[in-house]
């Protein structure tokens, strides 16, 4: 009700200066907000990860600390006992090692091989070697000598190598915190004192009979501690400028380093058992690992506690990791670690206060008679094992002492010192900062993870980021990025348009002020390129802008007017070589570019525009940035390109993003791909460039797109779409790279696109019959290909939701999979026939991965056998025929459609085509039956078709649960589900056969072009009455030449004759043509290139003439505003009115030019003009601190408008002079006010603002250097097509035939299968079948078995196989996506007002 209201008195404001104060809301135009839920869930998640650190860190740590107690000699075990839970020790230690060893064995065999550099191979090996050493030492010998509490302690002291290091590089931000280092390891010294020094007492008092030779296990934990410690010694040298070079060089074959180094650390586990407790201890007796029934315990405490260590030490890691990532580095990470010894502390204490009144002895007085009872409770079964050990161990402690038992405050203070040393040696953790989806590598030094001290292993293996060089790369601090959003429109509609740019209007809003640092550091350009813009009117042959680019620009002012309640500020007109460019400021200073394409121009269509933009963007402006010395306008701006601000100078928002590239590699330079009719959030944009910013090889990222629309094609797209993303995409991201990212929205990787074979390969002009499919067909999947090829991987981020109009209509979906299918078979074929190269040119795609692929396509050549196989399935339930007739008869009708896509037109072909998808539909009705039948007859649903059916449906189920805002996309399933014949079969045998088209399909309309044929040898052809005299004036191609230069003035003298029927044709006639009110807006688009009107060719020609006479020069009205707001002084002005001297010529424009000008002059009325006045002072000064001041000035000019405009009508344009005197009028009234109010700061400000609101839209001409790059790219690359009649029937011919040759393999592949099963079937399942147990719900096994075809089964383990494959890697896809958003939502904009500038 409060929005109402809200609304309600906006509209009030405006019905009081207009008749029509009614505006379109586009949905999404209002301001994004945090939802209090999506909070909650972060915190939530935050405080699940938490716990589960820290639970998983206690069970690993206490499992460990309860094997060293099972297995010590003095544990009160058999000796049998002892020995396997040494062994299951020895596998803890191993397990980690083999882990990281198969990980890294997998990414060299299936990823990238570097060659490794032999003496830092070496030198990696040795420390490992030593680190093993170390480890096996304290676990498997020292530990067990020693008790419980003091194994707890010990493991402390394993930082000592990193705070010495710390010490001696210095690497602290700030001086003073080189004490926690010293603090640390004179906390660690101390501890390892205080043990020797409890040791000591241990002995001289007899606790336990505690014998003198501990004191060499004592010095040998020290020293294995020290070994240990060694572990971490490249974090503190990669925080350093030392060893760099090794360091790198290590970063490129560090997974082969690993599986050596695996290898080594697992023989050197093998050889300290072996040596200490074979050839030392002789413990180890080998007939007693062959364990009888007996020893079902043993057995089972052993594993548990093995298996548990294992498990949670890697989960420990894991979701210390995802803790990281999601920014709860403080809650979730750091403060569950640290606190992990002293919760397993806790812990103990707790179970042994709780559980010690169940042992026999407990009702004794003192500790010494209760430890001496345990003796007597060795022997008892009914006493658990594990606490009988731990109390044993606890009583080999100084609490056991007969004389003395303050002693044991030692053992407590060594434990603090311990925990002490080692967390304040981790300090820097707790003020890390981390960027989103931070990479692993980015957070911790190494992969591997130490198993027997995960705690404090996830410390110090935490990467130290310390402040870099400024000439130095950090990968620690976020990059600037610049973003181009590139949106290709063709014929889209009124409220399509409105989508688009609404989405880059909150862009725009989420950005903010571009000269002003954004938390996600990026920068934005839009620009829209709107194919065939212009027509030609019927009746005075003018070139006009069609009702496309009307609606456009109507589109531009109305989201304007939601975003900011006002008029388009900055608009500038320009005509360019390919036809000409709308420039507007958005309302927060970024910039909105639209490109007018005029097809007899430049070349029209999607992929022409990509490489359009791509070269311009990429090509042109990356030239700009690397060569300012060579561009006038870069080296000396000039007064146009500047504006001052409260005494410092800007340049304007067009050459902003120009400026600040300098400092921005092609890496970190985006295109955003976008089509005409896009939704999106700018969380979408944002996330998609979290994986571009995160990981350097990735080229292209796409985000999940959802159609949009009404009718039931729309509603089984959305449960395809959701499909496909669902379990398609994400196994292609998860195991390889996505094959294709969708047009409609996809960011690409500057650098990449510029790779070789990229760019350059993508202007390929298709010449042969697979060109034109593969090219032309799906330019984006082509796109990605061409990435995919040189090494660069294509990523899937589910978070990142965009809408895009679907086909709503039955025909238009066909056309539109017409085009789809063939390119999508011929870019996949592509790709797998250059399946070995790509695999050692990407390191994202493996062979197994092109395996998975040869398996999927394989799977949809056969979808129209399958289909046909199903239907003839329910023939057979239903109608109670033969299997073998079924088959016969299934098969006809996709013969029969097939004949009729050969002889018949194409409508008529999707005319069949929708009648027998009806009738399909019921007959997959009745297939759906008749497996529910065939589980009804045979009794149970445990047989292949039903077990298929059913785990399908849970699948899917149980998918669409885990993507909650999409469950809804369920109930679409069954649409989906009796649409598989026609979306499978019909329509595969409709795009094959329909192959050689090559016309795109969709928006092939174009309303409001009115071109006719005309005589391309006139240039000029008008009836003209002065007084009672009719002349006619025509003008025909020869008069060209010397109509230029008679009016450049040039000689004429080698001139030939000229048959020139009107002699007094003026300059004026000749360069401009007063535009028509009205544009004829019925004839349809025609589809064929034509070529560039000569009108065109003289309007450009005399246009470059007059550039050539006043080179350098912008639009008059632009200079006079700026030189205006840029004047400081006196200079200033005599600079201004000297420029508006010499610009008072208005430069020649074409026809099309005033009319769009005339839109935008709208601005100047009485009525929106007040309030673009209003809002633009509230904009300006939109800080807290000057509400007060802004709302005195907004009432005030409007008082003064008001007055100056009284007898102005509120749809009236005002005139120049007009407007001179209303902003005299207004600056003094601000000056006065600001002067009252002691706000004179502000007085440049508001005059700004004035001049903003008074501006006219400018019509400007093109940079020379631009304007010749244009030129040149088209020569080159953009020249429209024009096709001979005889190249077209060698193409037409050629097209065929390909479609010849793939109908033909895909029909012998399919009628193959069929075949097969049809013998199969007329032989009959006695004979020829696959028998397999029949088993009852209850689980009961029949006596008769279940009879399957070979052929059948294989194919039906196949898909579910391929299917379990997709569904395992959605959910490892599920958990990092919900990790990305929940870091994102941590880190996501808050709209509030600023309380300074």
């Amino acid at each position: 009700m409060e929005e109402m209201k809200y609304r309600g008195k906006k509209r009030e404001g405006r019905h009081r200066d207009t008749w029509d104060p009614f505006q379109l809301n586009p949905v999404g135009a209002e301001k994004e907000s945090k939802r209090r839920c999506f909070q909650l869930v972060q915190y939530l998640v935050a405080g699940i990860v938490g716990m589960a650190v820290l639970t998983s860190a206690v069970v690993a740590k206490g499992s460990l600390l309860v094997l060293s107690t099972l297995s010590s000699p003095t544990s009160m075990r058999s000796p049998k006992e002892k020995q396997f839970y040494m062994l299951m020790l020895v596998f803890c230690l191993v397990c980690p090692n083999f882990l990281v060893f198969i990980k890294s064995l997998w990414r060299c065999a299936f990823k990238s091989f570097v060659q490794p550099n032999m003496r830092t191979l070496l030198f990696i090996s040795g420390i490992e070697c030593l680190v093993s050493l170390g480890t096996s030492i304290l676990v498997l010998v020292v530990m067990p000598q020693f008790d419980v509490l003091t194994n707890l302690f010990i493991s402390g002291g394993v930082c000592i190598v990193s705070a010495i290091l710390q010490i001696l590089f210095r690497l602290q931000r700030e001086t003073w915190k080189i004490l926690f280092p010293i603090c640390s390891l004179i906390l660690t010294v101390a501890g390892y004192c205080l043990l020797g020094v409890d040791y000591y007492v241990r002995v001289s008092s007899f606790v336990d009979r505690q014998s003198a030779d501990c004191f060499v296990y004592v010095g040998i934990g020290i020293f294995s501690s020290l070994l240990v410690s060694l572990c971490w010694w490249e974090n503190p040298l990669q925080a350093t400028n030392r060893m760099q070079d090794k360091l790198s060089e290590l970063d490129g074959f560090r997974d082969f380093a690993f599986v050596i180094s695996s290898i080594l650390r697992i023989i050197v586990i093998g050889a300290v058992y072996l040596f200490y407790h074979v050839l030392i201890q002789k413990s180890i007796s080998w007939p007693d690992f062959n364990l009888q029934n007996d020893d079902w315990e043993l057995l089972q405490i052993g594993l548990v506690l093995f298996f548990l260590q294992a498990f949670c030490s890697a989960a420990c890691h894991w979701f210390g990791v995802v803790a990281c990532k999601i920014h709860a580095v403080r809650m979730s990470f750091a403060l569950p670690v640290c606190c992990t010894g002293p919760a397993v502390l806790l812990l103990g204490l707790i179970l042994f206060i709780t559980q010690a009144q169940k042992l026999d002895g407990a009702e004794h007085g003192s500790i010494t008679e209760f430890c001496e009872s345990l003796v007597y409770l060795s022997h008892k079964n009914t006493t658990p094992v594990v606490l009988l050990e731990i109390t044993r161990s606890i009583c080999r402690t100084s609490l056991n002492s007969y004389y003395l038992q303050w002693p044991f405050a030692m053992l407590a203070l060594e434990g603090v010192c311990m925990w002490s040393g080692f967390v304040t040696c981790t300090y820097y953790v707790w003020k890390i900062k981390v960027q989103r989806i931070e990479r692993t590598s980015q957070l911790f030094v190494r992969r591997l993870y130490e198993s027997a001290f995960i705690d404090l292993s996830l410390l110090l293996n935490t990467k130290m980021k310390v402040p870099r060089a400024r000439n130095q790369e950090s990968h620690d601090d976020i990059q600037n990025c610049v973003i181009y959003l590139c949106a290709t429109m063709w014929h889209e509609t009124y409220d399509e348009m409105l989508k688009i740019l609404t989405s880059m209007f909150r862009l725009d809003r989420y950005r903010g002020d571009p000269n002003e640092e954004h938390k996600d550091c990026f920068d934005f350009e839009c620009h829209i390129y709107v194919d065939d813009a212009f027509m030609i009117e019927k009746d005075t042959e003018r070139t006009l802008v069609n009702s496309y680019v009307n609606d456009l620009i109507h589109v531009v002012i109305e989201i304007y007017r939601v975003f900011t309640n006002k008029e388009p500020d900055d608009v500038s007109i320009i005509e360019t070589p390919y036809g000409g460019r709308l420039m507007f400021v958005m309302p927060e200073g970024n910039m909105l570019y639209v490109h007018l394409k005029d097809k007899s121009r430049i070349r029209n269509k999607k992929r022409w525009s990509q490489i359009m933009y791509m070269y311009y963007l990429l090509g042109w402006k990356g030239y700009i940035v690397k060569n300012p010395q060579k561009i006038s306008r870069q080296n000396n701006p000039c007064r146009a390109s500047l504006i001052s601000m409260d005494g410092e100078i800007f340049l304007l928002p067009q050459y902003d993003n120009d400026i600040k590239r300098k400092f921005i590699s092609d890496e970190h330079t985006y295109i955003l791909a976008l089509d005409g009719d896009t939704d999106f959030q700018p969380k979408a944009v944002i996330l998609l460039v979290d994986r571009l910013r995160m990981y350097e090889n990735v080229g292209a990222a796409c985000g999940r797109i959802h159609p949009t629309g009404m009718g039931p094609m729309v509603w089984y797209q959305k449960f395809e779409y959701a499909v496909g993303h669902w379990l398609q995409k994400t196994a292609e991201h998860v195991f390889g790279s996505v094959l294709c990212s969708p047009g409609c929205f996809s960011l690409f990787r500057g650098s990449a696109l510029m790779d070789d074979n990229v760019m350059k390969r993508y202007t390929t002009t298709a010449t042969q019959a697979s060109e034109y499919v593969q090219y032309d067909q799906g330019e984006d999947r082509w796109l990605c290909t061409l990435l995919l090829q040189q090494g660069w991987r294509v990523e899937y981020n589910a978070a990142s939701d965009a809408y895009t109009n679907s086909p709503q209509e039955f025909k238009e979906f066909y056309n539109q999979r017409r085009r789809w299918g063939p390119s999508t078979l011929a870019n996949t074929l592509d790709l797998l026939h250059s399946g070995s190269e790509t695999v050692k040119r990407n390191s994202s795609i493996s062979r197994l991965y092109i395996l998975y692929q040869m398996f999927t396509v394989g799977s949809s050549i056969l979808g129209p056998a399958s289909v046909t196989l199903m239907i003839a399935g329910a023939f057979q339930f239903v109608f109670k025929i033969s299997g073998t007739l079924s088959i016969v008869i299934a098969s006809i009708p996709p013969v029969f459609y097939m004949i009729v896509c050969f002889v018949a037109k194409s409508n008529n072909q999707i005319t069949i085509a929708g009648i027998m998808s009806v009738l399909y539909a019921f007959l997959m009705t009745a297939s759906f039956f008749s497996i529910i039948g065939d589980m009804v007859i045979q009794g149970t649903f445990l047989t292949p078709t039903g077990l298929f059916l059913i785990s399908m449906a849970i699948m899917y189920m149980v998918t669409a649960i885990l993507h909650p805002e999409e469950f809804g996309m369920i109930i679409y399933g069954l649409m989906y589900f009796i649409c598989i014949p026609s979306g499978y079969l019909l329509l595969t045998i409709y795009s094959l056969v329909n192959m050689h088209i090559v016309s795109w399909g969709t928006r092939e309309s174009n309303k409001g072009d009115g071109e006719v044929k005309k005589n391309h040898n006139i240039l000029c052809d008008t009836n003209c009455r002065v007084c009672c005299w009719d002349m006619k004036i025509q003008v025909t191609q020869e008069t060209e030449n010397l109509m230029i230069r008679q009016i450049t003035g040039q000689t004429t003298q080698q001139a030939p004759p000229l048959p020139i029927t009107n002699q007094e044709i003026t300059q004026q006639a000749a360069a401009k043509v007063e535009p028509q009110a009205e544009v004829n807006t019925t004839k349809k688009e025609t589809v064929e290139e034509t070529e560039k009107p000569p009108t065109d060719k003289l309007n450009k020609k005399v246009a470059k003439v007059n550039d050539d006479a006043s080179s350098g020069s912008d639009d008059s009205d632009e200079k006079e505003s700026i030189s205006q707001s840029a004047s400081d002084n006196d200079d200033d002005d005599e600079v201004a009115k000297t420029v508006d001297v010499e610009q008072t010529q208005e430069l020649p424009v074409s026809d099309w030019v005033k009319p769009v000008k005339e839109e935008f002059l709208k601005k100047l009325t009485y009525a929106n003009m007040k309030r673009n006045l209003q809002e633009q002072i509230r904009y300006t000064l939109r800080n807290k601190n000057q509400d007060d001041v802004c709302e005195e000035l907004v009432l005030m000019l409007t008082d003064t408008l008001n007055g100056e405009l009284s007898g102005i009508g509120p749809e009236d344009v005002l005139s120049e002079s007009q407007l001179e005197q209303l902003q005299y009028a207004l600056a003094e009234q601000a000056r006065r006010i600001l002067k009252t109010s002691h706000m004179e700061r502000l007085e440049k400000r508001v005059r700004r603002a004035i001049e903003k609101t008074l501006t006219a839209p400018q019509v400007q001409k093109l940079d020379e250097g631009e304007h010749d790059f244009w030129n040149k790219l088209i020569e080159r690359y953009l020249k429209p097509i024009i096709d001979t009649k005889a190249h077209l029937e060698d193409v037409t011919r050629e097209l065929k035939s390909l479609r010849n040759k793939a109908v033909f393999l895909y029909f012998i592949i399919n009628v193959l299968w069929v075949v097969a099963t049809f013998f199969l079937q007329a032989i009959g399942n006695d004979v020829i079948s696959i028998k397999i147990p029949k088993y009852y719900p209850n689980g009961s096994l029949s006596e008769e078995s279940l009879k399957v075809e070979p052929v059948s089964l294989m194919f039906l383990l196949s898909f579910a196989i391929l299917l379990i494959i997709q569904f395992l890697a959605m959910l490892y896809h599920r958990i990092y996506t919900l990790i990305h958003v929940v870091s994102y939502r941590s880190t996501e904009k808050d709209y509030r007002q600023r309380d300074n500038v």
